[in-house]
């Protein structure tokens, strides 16, 4: 029998339960740790609650999930309930696949003042993260700034003009609902230093942003490059910037007609913040040419209002004791998902924050030929472990409170039972209150 420790609950997690089921059969015994009470890690915390089709890839992982061999472990944090060795003496393998879940640094002067928020923590607001629950960002100001020309800069922009009608369907927790059905902006810009034909936004999310009810995208045609050269491009980003140029072309009046601008504002590089009383005001930004691919600062600076600012640049993995980082790539230092010998990683723990949900399933199956292929070649050492039945005695030892996926499921459906109206459900966001719910 195989007995496999997988660290992360998420894409990259069940992904990796499902080819280890491939792979053994029968023969294999997998628990999925997750430091959460609930399973799914970005599926549920991540990917923009207005964007429920996506998030039903989740009803693949609970068909791994409901197997025999494999079994969520949930409300345990691995490095503090028990420890990396500690797992080793007790599986064949580990797989760390806890994702990127902090944001990286903007490094500039003034990031640390009030209603400056990274991504993973604004997003994590509103899609009802424990850790991000009690944000309280100050939307009574008319000017937003969002870093980054990613989806996740999209979403955030998209979340903030959205009417509550618009919220209809989606499971945006009431916290959120309530901050920003008052809030007073009138102006987004989102920020980056390229130009359009380095975007990472996809054609789906900038399509939304023309769909909107009060809110209309607005892009400067002179940043847009000669038309002749998209069509260089791939054909993905070559429908992207298509929206830009269409944003381009909204006449003035249909501009008016609503109330929020969504600016793109390319060849920007943020420089600094300042404020009043603690809170930012201003971003002072330098305009940027693009040489070789690079941002290049051209010595032309200027100040955006910036009531908010929400840095969407990019997220870093959160270190783990007794296994090696790679600080400045901002991952597990590895060989091709190889970490030590019986440690692996995979997803954004082994590449970093790159690729889509999708983009973790040939990761995960690749991770497990590897683990198969050392267990073939007797890397891995003795194969008498005790697994699951050595991590539940040490677990009863030590009075920790396991959540299982039945536990889980008691969670989802007093969620669904405490939904408003046309949402899907209320998400707990709160550990005590999800681990009352289960019993």
């Amino acid at each position: 029998m195989r007995h496999i420790a997988i660290i992360g609950s998420g894409p990259a997690g069940y992904y990796t339960a499902e080819a280890a089921q491939k792979q053994w059969g029968d023969d294999v015994r997998v628990d999925v740790f997750d430091m959460l009470p609930v399973p799914y890690g970005l599926i549920r915390t991540g990917v923009a609650p207005d964007h429920q089709s996506i998030k039903g890839v989740s009803k693949r992982y609970e068909k791994t999930a409901l197997t025999e061999n494999v079994r969520f472990v949930g409300n345990i944090k691995v490095g503090e309930h028990i420890s990396i060795p500690e797992l080793q003496q007790l599986y064949d393998a580990i797989v760390i696949a806890t994702g990127a879940p902090h944001d990286r640094k903007l490094g500039i002067e003034g990031e640390d003042l009030g209603n400056v928020f990274g991504s993973a923590a604004f997003v994590g607001w509103y899609n009802g993260h424990p850790q991000f629950a009690q944000l309280d960002p100050d939307l009574s100001g008319k000017h937003a700034v969002v870093i980054g020309m990613g989806n996740v800069a999209l979403d955030v922009a998209r979340i903030l003009s959205k009417t509550e009608a618009e919220f209809a369907g989606a499971d945006i927790v009431a916290h959120a609902l309530d901050i920003l059905r008052n809030n007073k902006l009138r102006k987004i810009t989102i920020l980056g230093r390229r130009g359009p034909h380095q975007i990472m936004m996809t054609p789906k999310e900038l399509g939304e942003l023309a769909a909107l009810e009060r809110a209309s995208p607005r892009v400067a045609p002179d940043d847009l490059p000669d038309e002749a050269e998209d069509a260089f491009l791939e054909p993905g980003l070559r429908k992207s910037v298509a929206h830009l140029r269409s944003f381009a072309a909204i006449p003035e009046d249909i501009h008016a007609e609503k109330p929020i601008e969504i600016e793109i504002d390319f060849f920007a590089s943020p420089c600094s913040l300042s404020g009043s009383d603690g809170k930012v005001t201003h971003l002072k930004v330098e305009r940027t040419d693009v040489q070789a691919g690079r941002a290049v600062g051209t010595g032309e600076f200027y100040d955006v209002p910036a009531d908010l600012v929400v840095s969407c640049i990019g997220y870093h993995t959160a270190h783990i004791p007794d296994v090696p980082f790679d600080e400045r790539a901002g991952r597990f230092a590895n060989d091709d998902g190889r970490i030590l010998p019986g440690i692996y990683c995979v997803g954004w723990a082994r590449r970093g924050p790159s690729g889509t949900i999708g983009t973790n399933r040939p990761d995960g199956f690749s991770i497990v030929e590897k683990i198969a292929e050392d267990m073939a070649a007797g890397v891995l050492g003795r194969s008498d472990k005790q697994g699951r039945e050595g991590f539940d005695l040490m677990a009863e030892q030590r009075g920790l409170d396991v959540i299982t996926f039945r536990d889980w499921k008691k969670i989802e459906e007093a969620e669904e039972q405490a939904a408003r109206e046309g949402a899907p459900r209320e998400k707990f966001v709160d550990i005590k209150a999800m681990i009352r719910a289960r019993r």
